[in-house]
């Protein structure tokens, strides 16, 4: 049985590759050194709450998706045509998935319905 670090690890791993980033977009995203990514990713280290946010933001799912044991992710997808991923796209695409995010959020609010994604 994996321990929630290792569980983590393991959901951050397949989001970031689900998204078709590389561990050096995401740590230069949340502005860490390249071995903080792959030791979370291993479960041997844990990322603060701050840096789970955001890189919820970054892969189109809710926070609570990360420790989830048996949900399917279903991050928000898009299209991007470059060679390199600069820092500058990463912020962007954060801002452009959390007002989706909380797009759905309120329309689900409106709805009546299911607001934890």
């Amino acid at each position: 049985m994996k321990s929630s670090t290792e569980h983590l690890g393991y959901r951050l791993k397949e989001l970031r590759e689900q998204s078709g980033f590389t561990q050096r977009n995401i740590a230069n995203f949340l502005k860490v050194d390249q071995s903080l990514i792959s030791m979370a990713e291993k479960g041997k280290r844990a990322l603060t709450s701050d840096m789970i946010e955001k890189l919820a933001a970054l892969y189109g799912v809710q926070p609570g998706a990360f420790h989830e044991s048996e949900s399917v992710l279903r991050p928000l997808t898009f299209a991007l045509r470059a060679n390199e991923i600069l820092e500058e796209d990463l912020e962007v695409i954060s801002s452009i998935n959390r007002i989706a995010l909380n797009s759905i959020f309120m329309t689900n609010l409106l709805e009546g319905g299911n607001t934890h994604g």
